[in-house]
């Protein structure tokens, strides 16, 4: 009877133990051309989707495009309060002194006096070199300091193959960048209203100044925007962006288009300007910044691909008896381009399931697994996959499951078998005491005689 007590207590307090300590964690290319160009890319800046790519990664010589940088660096001053567009600068000896005469300039005098909009519109538009420095040392106090703080930025804006030397692209070893990295400045260029505003601008003007009594206009360097200097690469839809040209970086256009609701953004870097048997000239960087437009508008269109309440597969699911599986929808929806020649149902869709099966309850929103939708080496979009309902556990098979996992615990098999070894020993004691008695009476005491009482006195 003890024996029994004994082991249900044991029993008891081993339970108890288990439950309380919570269960282990278990353990393109896309086409059949090439860009005529050193690197070539053209992307959507909404969605980051690139529909062209050519050696995107390439470190090469970024000329004045690298104004699109100097120009963010002075909007984010403006968008902190640190100077407003109609901050009056002063140019210095130093901004003007180091600059090149042959590089493109606005003619601002040392000691002349323009508003931060000024400089900006004579950088973007006329690719003005001392402007940049101007406006340089406005921001940071030197031009060291502000190259300084483009290097900082295209860090965090995740450039990897960029270097600044200097404000505006002018020639150096140091001074280097990549298409992919361009597009990343630019598309946050963009985010700014006033800097495409200002890469729009065909001509402006600057009205007489402290040391100007002359209004001076100036006239865009990107003939995507105005026929003025060259009518052969006006674009319908063009929005900006920045020139770039020296004999070393080649001519380097980056470039926006807006067609309809869709926005394209291409950069075009190492391009040449060649002589064609008609006896003119062709830039490169715009007749294949048109061509990559095109290309892009005309072959591409948004199309939903999947559809945020589409049923895309079956999920096994287990402890339940009101159901064996549950259906699972896309998390959102996903539109892409995509080119008009592909069908739909040749996109490839890949699904991987977080568990071959899942355990009830579940509940309606859960994630389950994940889509990935791709073509070739494109993978337009990779989305969670959700559970459509709810699916409630059955009590007794959960009680089945966690007594079945309970028992299979190696702390409850090493205490069971410890149990089992205890029984075994009592029952083996047991029966060598109980052959002990049979055999010497009931009386037996061991070596003492049971019938001896003592001497009376």
């Amino acid at each position: 009877m003890k024996t029994r007590r004994f082991f249900s207590v044991f029993f008891c307090l081993l339970l108890a133990l288990s439950l309380a300590v919570p269960a282990q964690a278990e353990e393109g290319d896309i086409g059949d051309w090439e860009v005529e160009a050193k690197a070539a890319l053209l992307a959507d800046p909404d969605t980051g989707e690139v529909l062209y790519a050519r050696n995107i990664h390439e470190r090469l010589y970024p000329a004045s495009t690298t104004k699109v940088m100097t120009a963010l660096l002075v909007l984010e001053a403006v968008d902190r309060g640190e100077l407003a567009l109609d901050t009056v600068l002063t140019a210095s000896e130093t901004a003007i002194a180091n600059l090149p005469p042959d590089g493109s300039n606005a003619g601002i005098q040392v000691g002349e006096e323009l508003t931060v909009e000024q400089l900006l519109n004579c950088i973007i538009v006329v690719s003005a070199n001392e402007a940049a420095d101007i406006l340089a040392e406005g921001v940071a106090g030197s031009i060291d300091a502000f190259v300084e703080r483009m290097n900082q930025r295209a860090a965090e804006l995740g450039c990897t193959d960029t270097h600044f030397a200097n404000t505006n692209g002018l020639q150096s070893v140091d001074h280097y960048t990549s298409a992919w990295d361009l597009y990343l400045i630019a598309q946050e260029a963009m985010t700014h209203e006033i800097f495409m505003r200002i890469c729009g601008i065909k001509s402006f003007q600057i009205p007489p100044t402290n040391l100007s009594p002359d209004t001076r206009t100036y006239y865009t360097t990107n003939y995507l925007i105005d026929h003025h200097r060259n009518a052969s690469y006006l674009y319908d839809g063009a929005t900006g962006i920045k020139t770039g040209s020296t004999s070393d970086a080649g001519y380097c256009l980056v470039a926006s288009a807006t067609r309809g609701e869709r926005t394209l953004v291409s950069v075009v870097l190492g391009a040449e300007r060649v002589t064609l048997e008609d006896g003119t000239q062709d830039t490169k960087s715009f007749s294949e910044t048109v061509r990559l437009f095109d290309w892009g508008f005309d072959q591409f269109s948004r199309q939903v691909i999947l559809a945020e309440d589409e049923l895309v597969d079956e999920v096994p699911v287990a402890l339940s008896q009101e159901q064996n599986s549950v259906k699972v929808h896309p998390a959102e929806a996903v539109e892409r381009l995509i080119p008009n020649n592909l069908a739909l149902e040749d996109i490839q869709r890949t699904i991987t399931l977080d568990q071959e099966e899942v355990d009830a309850p579940v509940a309606a929103g859960q994630k389950l697994g994940e889509i990935t939708l791709s073509y070739g080496d494109t993978v337009y979009a990779t989305v969670d996959l959700l559970a459509d309902e709810d699916v409630s556990a059955s009590r007794l098979l959960v009680f089945q499951r966690d007594l079945i996992e309970f028992f299979q615990r190696p702390v409850v098999r090493i205490s069971a078998a410890a149990v089992a070894g205890l029984i075994v020993l009592l029952i083996i004691l047991r029966l060598v005491m109980g052959s002990r008695r049979r055999r010497y009476g009931r009386g037996y005491r061991g070596n003492r005689s049971g019938g001896y009482r003592g001497r009376r006195r």
